[in-house]
């Protein structure tokens, strides 16, 4: 029994490892576009990550032919969700995106919507169940951070000096 066991547990931990060396670039990238930060600086999106594949591993032998990577990526999206929009007062929320991130302009949701979309390919419908949102709601929210991607935000002009300011 003891050795039926063990080759069992062997087993899991070698299939596991295979998944993580496959799958963790993909979803460290998906998590750092969550969180805006820069690639190569990126405690939170690593703490995300970490705890997702903390999670799909405990429930391995329950996936039953499910794919492991979308309950990975499924976990770390609520994650990410649940620690931002409801301010549980998690490190999470409380950092700033980085300036240099494309996605930096967007809110949470926005980039949590824009990522699982447009990165990672998921369909408006299970974003929509995914989140708990209206599938329209989805929809314009990613039409809207898509919009602010493609035309962000313009700048202050810094002042020119020694101009004069009319009074007003």
């Amino acid at each position: 029994m003891r050795d039926r066991q063990a080759f069992q547990d062997a087993r899991r931990a070698r299939e596991f490892e295979a998944f993580v060396a496959g799958a963790a670039g993909r979803l460290l990238h998906a998590a750092t576009l969550l969180t805006a930060e820069a690639p190569d600086a990126n405690p939170r999106a690593r703490r995300l990550l970490t705890l997702a594949l903390a999670h799909t591993y405990a429930c391995w032998d329950g996936l039953r032919g499910e794919d492991p990577y979308d309950r990975a990526r499924q976990h770390l999206a609520l994650r990410f969700a649940n620690s931002v929009w409801h301010q549980y007062g998690s490190p999470l929320s409380r950092a700033r995106p980085h300036p240099d991130s494309a996605l930096a302009v967007l809110t949470p949701q926005e980039r949590l919507i824009v990522v699982l979309r447009l990165y990672e390919g998921v369909a408006e419908e299970q974003t929509a169940a995914l989140l708990g949102l209206p599938t329209d709601r989805v929809h314009t929210v990613c039409d809207r951070a898509t919009a602010t991607l493609l035309h962000p935000p313009r700048k202050a002009a810094p002042p020119v000096m020694g101009a004069k300011v009319a009074p007003s």
